[in-house]
């Protein structure tokens, strides 16, 4: 079975069983933004995927929001904690020892744009795998870091949901 099977049986499970889909917002948000998980397993089109299905079944999108805002953070949250305690030996582990290059530049993406590095990179899908990793390697300021990370996870999630809802919109108005 592949990913993309995968995620559309996840959005069938949520779009069925709606109360199931705070706690699966969150462990996709959580996969999406983990160090190393999210080289692997781009969760973000089903994040996207789940808001058309919420959206068109007019469940109250604010907890999965707040559940995707949350799993977003705490998955950079220990990125960036792995990156303090591992330091450059992170490099060596799979799958960033096959993407050499990620580290380093996400090295000089933070470095160039620092706090607000976090934020930008939380919007694209490699750096999102790596900025919170190399915030911890090279000690960017704890609270400087969690303030970009719980901000921008907020908006992150709310822009997806609301991306996956207008489309459920949009769907619903060319289905008449």
């Amino acid at each position: 079975m592949g990913l993309e099977s995968y995620f559309e049986q996840m959005t069938a499970f949520a779009r069925e069983h709606q109360a199931w889909a705070v706690p699966i917002m969150f462990a996709l948000a959580f996969a999406e933004s983990l160090a190393f998980v999210s080289l692997v397993i781009p969760a973000w089109g089903a994040l996207v995927a789940i808001g058309v299905a919420l959206g068109q079944s007019g469940v109250n999108l604010v907890p999965v929001w707040i559940a995707a805002s949350i799993g977003a953070a705490l998955g950079d949250w220990l990125s960036y904690w792995i990156g303090r305690k591992l330091e450059h030996r992170v490099a060596n582990i799979w799958p960033l020892s096959r993407n050499p290059g990620l580290i380093p530049r996400g090295e000089a993406f933070v470095k160039r744009w620092g706090i607000l590095g976090i934020f930008i990179g939380r919007f694209s899908g490699p750096l999102r795998a790596s900025v919170p990793l190399v915030a911890g390697i090279f000690e960017m300021p704890y609270w400087r870091f969690q303030f970009a990370n719980f901000a921008s996870a907020f908006v992150w999630a709310g822009v997806l949901l609301l991306f996956g809802d207008g489309l459920s919109k949009t769907l619903t108005l060319f289905a008449k």
